[in-house]
């Protein structure tokens, strides 16, 4: 490819001064339920850390903050579906999405998304479950759904297949360490194996013809020993 795959990330945002953001985002938005606004600022800290992990994990990537949540993590259908409208029309190839709902409702708005998404030759990850419950869009057919594992070491990931053969992934939950800080006071949750995933589908993205299967492309490499943390 021409250029560095890109990835957005739908959060809170970036705080560029954090010490764990190691280099400037590409670019980004603030979607808003009127629309659109420049800038993207963190407020909450969490989008920063998700960036961290891709920035760390997945170094020749661009990456494009879209911010979806402010004061809190929560937003609405809308927001979320003119943020993943945002991304195909600036030809993001990766759309991170640290957020998934049970609402079925929103099934049939959720799928028209994903054939915008998958029409371009992008993807999107997302997570599957949360306490049993399967979520949308992570758990509907062509996005890559993600479930946390905390067994699962740093840059690597699991393969999850179930009853009627779908097949999602796990991997780690954590943000990177905060020094002096103990883990179980950090940040942690499904959100952060998205990203960990993510940046696997960024690394390999170069390499890959795309469009491609990409639950497919992980289920393959992973069998085939790659997506393994070297120090295991």
């Amino acid at each position: 490819m021409t250029r560095p795959v890109r990835v957005a990330m739908l959060d809170s945002g970036v705080y560029a001064a954090n010490p764990h953001i190691q280099r400037p985002v590409q670019g980004g938005v603030t979607i808003l339920p009127e629309g659109e606004q420049a800038g993207f600022e963190d407020r909450l800290g969490h989008g920063t850390a998700v960036c961290a992990v891709l920035q760390e994990l997945a170094p020749a990537a661009d990456l494009f903050a879209v911010k979806i949540f402010d004061a809190r993590l929560a937003t609405s259908l809308p927001v979320v579906l003119r943020a993943i409208d945002w991304c195909v029309h600036h030809e993001m190839d990766i759309i991170n999405l640290s957020l998934g709902t049970t609402n079925d409702a929103h099934r049939a708005l959720f799928m028209a998304a994903i054939e915008r998404v998958c029409a371009r030759g992008s993807v999107v990850v997302s997570a599957f479950s949360m306490n049993g419950a399967l979520m949308l869009p992570g758990s509907l057919q062509r996005v890559v759904g993600v479930v946390e594992d905390a067994a699962c070491a740093r840059d690597s990931y699991s393969v999850v297949a179930d009853a009627e053969g779908s097949v999602h992934f796990a991997a780690c939950p954590f943000p990177l360490d905060i020094a002096g800080v103990p883990r179980e006071r950090n940040l942690r949750g499904v959100s952060f194996a998205v990203a960990h995933v993510s940046a696997q589908i960024a690394r390999m993205w170069p390499e890959v013809q795309s469009p491609v299967d990409w639950v497919d492309q992980l289920r393959a490499r992973r069998e085939a020993g790659a997506g393994r943390d070297p120090s295991a």
